[in-house]
């Protein structure tokens, strides 16, 4: 029986100075409990029990480029470790594209943040509160 809840093998991002890209991962990914995985040349695979998250170089030789209305979702744990992803990516080069807090819009639950990393794309750290959302739920229900 398949008790993986993701619907996603995994999600590769190219980069433009592959160190610089690596040395910002594995400054920021930790603070969500992922690891180094796995690693070829030019490639480094990231994630908890196998590798997910997958950063390197284009493999037909091109420019990277970043997907407009493209942005990857990682889960946090908690609301302090969405501080940490977004405090530790601003420190290892990202820039903010969304201060850690809820998006009501999204629902109550939600508490997350968004940065670009390095090479401008946009990442995300999300927790979702299923103590909060029951609570809403047995209040509406």
């Amino acid at each position: 029986m398949d008790n993986n809840p993701s619907i996603l093998s995994h999600v590769s991002i190219g980069t433009n100075d592959f160190e610089r890209a690596i040395a910002f991962y594995d400054a920021v990914l930790p603070t969500l409990g992922c690891k180094r995985f796995m690693e070829h040349p030019g490639v480094i695979a990231y994630g908890k029990q196998y590798p997910e998250f997958w950063v390197g170089t284009p493999f037909d030789g091109q420019p990277a480029t970043v997907g407009n209305g493209t942005h990857i979702g990682f889960i946090a744990p908690t609301k302090e470790a969405v501080h940490a992803f977004y405090e530790a990516a601003l420190a290892a080069g990202g820039k903010d594209d969304g201060a850690p807090g809820g998006r009501p819009d999204y629902s109550e639950p939600y508490y997350g943040c968004f940065v670009r990393d390095p090479d401008g794309h946009k990442i995300e750290a999300a927790f979702w509160d299923e103590q909060l959302e029951q609570q809403l739920n047995q209040n509406n229900g």
